[in-house]
């Protein structure tokens, strides 16, 4: 890194470890850093990575997803721009928000949620991230799509494959390989699907994406089968990130954890801060179309610039006392929280603001209340240990818990 040689590398043990002083560092002394191992600039100050993700004049564009996705994905709406990104994200949005959430999806998300909580509802103690937040999103997700469930263990497999992929930012040639062939294997096993579903419509997000249209475009078996794959990647990981994120911090803030279990509709602020005090997805990328200016310096057109949301999310130039986890914060508005006027920058912004938010949002709500419903006095058991893992996508490995079980007839049907 040879704009500020004395800060750890992003690549290394120590930032991987620990990221929070690195971003300090870079935020103060090196906001615009070149970093050798990536070739690609980093920025940190939250000023800067909001421009990046708002830029209205396209000089930051997402053609990285080239390279970065569509080995793994094939082409999808996170490289598109101008009329085609418009089209094809007003084909797809609809399953996302208003009535279709509601009545649709939401009822699936709390069917989820409530047969993963059944599992361990008796026993009293429960890995919150293996036996619960790791398999959520995944079981969600395959059932909005109307998948048979016995194909969800390779589906994980892929999920999991495709997020290595993108995330491999040391160039790792095995990894890179274990990519495409998920890749491979998925499109084996979802094109057919597709093409089965074509001629047997029915009440799920697969259907609804056959026969989606928008001024006489639609989707073909490829684009669909992009979007799916997209969808595993960017809403299973985060989500199942999210989650664990969430308790780690209520748990670490017992006082918190006291004012959300009394009053869910804090759940909301939770999440948001949540989001901006861990985020789930640590670094983005854009690519240069022209020379843009930037704090200490200018990104040259044709670079790859690594946007830190991490960083950007505890910038104190933006937030007061950035490395305090408060539900309570008055720079962070929860009622925007999952929108593109959002205060943090989790699901970026502007046009490629993500269009699974209210997912997300609803994933979280949904498996929060019926987590703490369900566990009254949840409590970190021998053997808990929050600490987060990841450098691209961050979150805790375990979170072992003991509580005591609630009877049935006391938890809502949902």
């Amino acid at each position: 890194m040879t704009a500020a040689q004395h800060v750890p590398d992003i690549l290394s043990q120590e930032f991987a470890e620990n990221p929070y002083p690195t971003y300090r560092a870079l935020r103060e002394d090196a906001p615009l850093a070149w970093h050798e191992p990536t070739q690609s600039y980093l920025i940190s100050r939250y000023e800067d990575v909001a421009r990046a993700f708002k830029d209205k004049e396209s000089r930051l564009t997402t053609d990285n997803y080239a390279w970065q996705a569509e080995p793994v994905h094939g082409k999808t709406l996170l490289q598109m721009s101008g009329r085609e990104h418009a089209t094809r994200r007003a084909l797809v949005a609809p399953a996302f928000r208003g009535n279709e959430l509601r009545e649709k999806v939401v009822p699936v998300i709390e069917r989820n949620a409530r047969e993963l909580i059944d599992a361990f509802r008796h026993s009293g103690s429960v890995d919150l991230v293996g036996d619960f937040a790791s398999h959520f999103p995944i079981t969600v997700i395959s059932d909005m799509f109307g998948l048979d469930r016995s194909g969800q263990e390779h589906i994980s497999a892929w999920y999991r494959a495709f997020v290595a992929f993108i995330a491999n930012l040391s160039g790792d040639p095995e990894c890179a390989a274990a990519g495409e062939r998920a890749r491979a294997e998925f499109a084996a096993y979802m094109l057919p699907v597709i093409r089965s579903r074509r001629d047997h419509l029915g009440d799920d997000l697969l259907s609804a994406l056959c026969t989606a249209e928008v001024d006489g475009v639609s989707m073909s078996d490829e684009d669909i089968k992009a979007f799916c794959s997209l969808l595993l990647t960017a809403g299973a990981e985060t989500t199942d990130k999210a989650i664990a994120g969430l308790f780690a911090n209520l748990l670490a803030h017992p006082g918190q954890l006291a004012f959300v279990r009394q009053d869910r509709g804090l759940v909301d602020r939770a999440f948001a801060e949540t989001l901006r005090y861990s985020p789930p997805v640590h670094m983005i990328m854009r690519q240069a179309a022209a020379d843009v200016p930037m704090s200490g310096g200018t990104i040259p057109a044709g670079a790859t610039v690594t946007c830190l949301i991490g960083a950007a999310n505890r910038d104190p130039a933006r937030y007061e006392d950035p490395d305090r986890f408060d539900i309570f914060r008055n720079d962070l508005t929860a009622t925007t929280a999952f929108s593109a006027a959002a205060d943090h920058l989790a699901f970026a912004l502007g046009r490629h603001f993500c269009v699974g938010a209210l997912l997300a949002k609803a994933e979280v709500e949904i498996a929060t209340n019926q987590l703490l419903d369900a566990m009254a006095d949840i409590r970190p058991a021998d053997g808990y240990d929050p600490a987060e893992q990841g450098v691209f996508t961050r979150g805790p490995k375990s979170l072992l818990v003991e509580f005591t079980p609630v009877a049935d007839r006391q938890v809502p049907a949902g």
